[in-house]
């Protein structure tokens, strides 16, 4: 369990890394949550999104851009065998750190999107989650496809 002095810390020192299976992943009751699945997928979710008009690898280096360009936002984790890749985002005020998870799927000519924030501490999060997704989500529309 991640000690609740990483919000001390900078960056991901100190968060502990899981990977998520999100073949059989539950959400939480707690609404500090958001998760966004593709049109169709099994997987329960707060939000739908199509597919992304482009191959694995751009999709990779889209979603690296999008944390990149991103204040306060950390690598934590990649786990390529699953096609997975966790971020560490700090709240500007109190350095809350939240994780962010990306996770793609392959598909015939495009590639869906698993896009999952959730606070680390806490039960509420005032819709910070929701956010930071459909932050994510509308830089990662505004990219060029490519193939």
């Amino acid at each position: 369990m991640t000690s609740p002095l990483v919000l001390f810390r900078h960056g991901a020192e100190g968060i502990e890394a899981t990977p998520i299976d999100f073949d059989t992943f539950t959400l939480p009751s707690s609404p500090n949550t958001c998760l966004a699945a593709p049109h169709g997928h099994p997987l329960p979710s707060h939000l739908r999104i199509p597919p992304a008009p482009m191959g694995m690898d751009a999709a990779w280096a889209a979603l690296n851009r999008v944390a990149d360009g991103r204040p306060r936002c950390f690598p934590l984790y990649v786990w390529p065998e699953r096609r997975q890749a966790q971020w560490v985002e700090r709240s500007a005020t109190l350095n809350f750190p939240d994780i962010i998870v990306a996770q793609l799927i392959p598909g015939e000519g495009s590639t869906g999107l698993i896009l999952y924030s959730r606070s680390l501490f806490g039960y509420s999060d005032f819709g910070a989650n929701r956010r930071c997704v459909t932050e994510w989500l509308a830089v990662l529309d505004a990219q060029p496809p490519s193939p």
